[in-house]
């Protein structure tokens, strides 16, 4: 039956699991960084899918790419080959740690798969009940697998028993990480940027601990690039502005140019851990998203792109830090948090930006998130700054 006619918010209301909190916008064509709604409104987008459509919403290359796969094959199965998925695991191990790719749809998936890697070779070293080492305010996924492996959602009682196993330390503490590194230990996984947290770097102490740590008792090192990976901080990969190199390394979000899309990459001594009939997923790496993936590549992994990621993040961060009711700045490239003056709650000015045109969210009630696509112009960081002066003055 046609939905013409109905009104959105209460089909919505009616027939779907009310698991999100909508805002009441429905949007319904984007180009580059901007977005139009049902009415003909603009909006400069400043979070970009979360950080997934980071080249853009409808690129022209990655609509190209969809384009012409989808006339010719979109599925398949895994049980034959395909060139596209076999060219993006290429892709993204031959820009990162080398080894073997495992592609999926999403990043809780890319998680669940470092986990279940991880926990194999424990076992094939000995460890009957592996550990993996977590720091608090991480998150690494809403499946069963990766909720286990955040802390603060694992203490929500609707969904337990959760996954056992998972070790949780400060997150500023590499004394403590060191001390929760032992013979059980599998893995210890980190995001090198905390964003669902507010957008928080580990320092670089503990990253080292953690590496270090692992070094001495056998585990393995995973960062969870799903929201830093694909140029979002400046550089192709975050670990590549840290002092460690991960054995395991997780992405998503970006990876899929605005289709969904997930990659576990395994360093060259783990790429062989999975065998056969020990993992699976039915679409992942099809031709269809594959081509999609292979299309963001080409925009992202343009050096000059990732310069200019560096320089727009610092103008951003320079002109947030001169606006009336920002307390500070974190993160790297164009992955921002927005600290406010105690007294301004970020989700009234989430709410204000968007009716003001300007997209951003809310990680935490002190702080907005600023995730533009890495197209961004200069007129743009400007516009939104201006946008956020004006909304932040009046919340």
């Amino acid at each position: 039956m046609s939905g013409e006619g109905v009104d959105l918010a209460a089909l919505d209301r009616e027939w779907v699991m009310p698991t999100y909190k909508r805002a009441p916008v429905e949007f319904v064509r984007g180009e580059g960084a901007r977005l139009w709604d049902s009415e003909g409104k603009e909006y400069l987008d400043f979070l970009a899918g979360v950080s997934t459509c980071s080249v853009g919403h409808c690129h022209p290359r990655v609509v190209e790419a969809v384009r012409e796969q989808a006339g010719m094959l979109t599925h398949t199965s895994n049980l034959y080959l395909t060139r596209p998925g076999a060219e993006l695991a290429r892709r993204i191990c031959e820009s990162s740690i080398g080894g073997k790719a495992f592609l999926c749809n999403s990043g809780a998936e890319a998680n669940e798969c470092a986990i279940k890697l991880v926990r194999k070779h424990a076992h094939g070293r000995g460890v009957a009940e592996p550990e993996i080492v977590v720091l608090e305010g991480a998150f690494h996924g809403r499946t069963m697998g990766a909720l286990s492996a955040t802390p603060s959602m694992a203490a929500n009682e609707s969904f337990s028993p959760y996954l056992p196993g998972f070790i949780a330390v400060p997150r500023d503490d590499p004394d403590a990480l060191r001390a929760a590194v032992g013979k059980r230990t599998a893995a210890v996984m980190i995001e090198p940027i905390q964003g669902e947290s507010g957008v928080i770097p580990v320092p670089g102490e503990a990253l080292v601990a953690a590496r270090e740590a692992c070094d001495s008792s056998g585990a393995i090192l995973i960062l969870d690039e799903i929201q830093t990976g694909m140029g979002r901080t400046g550089s192709l990969w975050a670990y590549e502005q840290t002092p460690v190199r991960p054995d395991v390394m997780t992405t998503a979000k970006a990876l899929g140019g605005g289709l969904p899309a997930g990659a576990c990459v395994a360093a060259p001594d783990y790429g062989d851990t999975l065998q056969p009939g020990d993992h699976g997923s039915t679409f992942a790496g099809g031709p269809l998203v594959a081509s999609a993936a292979l299309a963001a590549f080409d925009v992202i992994g343009d050096p000059a792109l990732l310069r200019r990621v560096r320089e727009l993040g610092a103008r951003l961060r320079e002109g947030l830090e001169k606006i009336d009711g920002v307390a500070g700045t974190r993160g790297r490239g164009l992955m921002i948090g927005v600290e406010l003056d105690e007294g301004i709650d970020s989700g009234e000015v989430v709410a204000a930006a968007l009716e003001a045109g300007l997209i951003v969210n809310a990680p935490r009630p002190d702080t907005i998130r600023l995730l533009p696509p890495l197209i961004v112009s200069e007129e743009d960081v400007d516009r939104s700054l201006s946008l956020l002066a004006d909304v932040i003055s009046r919340t």
